[in-house]
């Protein structure tokens, strides 16, 4: 077949004409770096998620980074987080210096088991980073009830969850810091960049400082540096995307929540996939992850599919097992249950473009290339 002309990539973004208009106005006023489109895309945040404050970088990495040097989380401190996620999550936390604890996850859900975390404190623990797998909400009740009463700071690790919600509150709404990705593949997008959203008890202005080399200026023009800080700071022109974004954000959502929806129509039981939880009405459906029955070549199968023109994804690999994270401890069997659900789970095409017929034609090729290795 002629895969250049019928292939259905994972995940693709939706640009409309007037988002590509505003880039290109950016691009002809000759001012790219922070300026007014920065501003204007944290004001328009912070109207989203109830006039918190909200500080735009240069990624998701960027702000999870942040929030650690806010929350004064260094050297000989413990930050609990889960194994099945971008590698990204626990690599912050050792570059500040920190220990990574990791706990096991849930396996209906893929997030980190809430049940395992307070048996996982030391007295070094100083904050739980959970991460809202494929758009799915951790229990945000649960989680900060942990954290109230083991006096613990939490960082919400929600680069794949703008435009979720937890009991009819968006997601960043409410909570201690929370970290959004705006990576080229999230649900909102900016190519590359992120957001922090500040606790009440952080000096913006101190957030600032850190996200342009601990750049403080005085109003007479005199500069000057006293904290270490980072290059985190997002342009104007990824601002500008993110602005045409946030005004379809909902609408990407709804789209998406309806191919999930599809999906689950159309895959039969008897495939033996093992799908998401169902649809609460709760996540922004980032991803449609399914786990293959075991027994089945994964590789072979992505392999497959890719042959029938349909482009799947695997995320993620279980973290503790890179080598990294071995030299650091960690081994196999070490968090089975993450273990088992990194090396079955395929990301299946999901993006607010795609159509009915474009699902129904992912599941036709699940169904077939299922069928060829059982006939085996």
């Amino acid at each position: 077949m002629n895969e250049s002309k019928h292939f259905l990539p994972f995940t693709q973004p939706s640009l409309d004409e007037a988002t590509i208009a505003a880039v290109v106005e950016v691009l002809r006023s000759g001012w790219l770096t922070s300026g007014a489109k920065v501003q204007a895309f944290e004001t328009a945040l912070s109207a989203l998620l109830g006039q918190r404050i909200v500080k735009v970088m240069n990624s998701g990495t960027a702000a999870l980074r942040m929030a650690l040097r806010l929350a004064n989380i260094g050297e000989g401190d413990q930050v609990i987080t889960t194994p099945l996620s971008w590698v990204a999550t626990s690599n912050v936390i050792l570059e500040a210096g920190a220990k990574v604890a990791f706990v096991d996850v849930d396996f209906a859900s893929r997030n980190i088991d809430l049940a395992l975390i307070e048996p996982a404190l030391t007295p070094q623990t100083r904050a739980i980073m959970p991460v809202d797998l494929a758009g799915l909400p951790v229990d945000r009740n649960r989680l900060y009830e942990i954290a109230r009463q083991n006096h613990l700071r939490v960082i919400e690790d929600a680069a794949q969850s703008m435009g979720a919600v937890w009991q009819q509150q968006r997601i960043g709404a409410i909570g201690d810091f929370v970290a959004f990705s705006f990576h080229a593949n999230k649900n909102l997008t900016t190519g590359e960049g992120g957001a922090l959203v500040l606790p009440p008890d952080i000096d913006p202005a101190l957030c600032e400082q850190l996200r342009l080399q601990g750049v403080k200026r005085g109003r007479d023009g005199v500069m000057d540096v006293a904290v270490l800080g980072y290059k985190s700071n997002m342009t104007d022109i990824a601002a500008a995307i993110g602005l045409g974004q946030l005004q379809q954000l909902d609408l990407i959502t709804a789209r998406r929540r309806l191919l999930a929806h599809r999906y689950f129509e159309q895959i039969r039981p008897e495939w033996g996939l093992q799908l998401p939880p169902p649809d609460n009405g709760q996540s922004n459906w980032h991803m449609f992850q399914v786990l293959l029955p075991l027994g089945i070549n994964r590789a072979r199968f992505i392999e497959k599919m890719r042959s029938q023109g349909i482009g799947l994804g695997v995320h993620y690999p279980a973290i503790h097992l890179f080598s990294l994270y071995r030299t650091i401890g960690y081994a196999r069997g070490d968090f089975p249950i993450a273990e088992d659900i990194a090396e079955r789970i395929v990301t299946l095409p999901l993006f607010p473009a795609m159509t009915d017929a474009d699902v129904d034609r992912v599941c036709q090729a699940i169904e077939t290339c299922l069928v060829t290795f059982n006939s085996k």
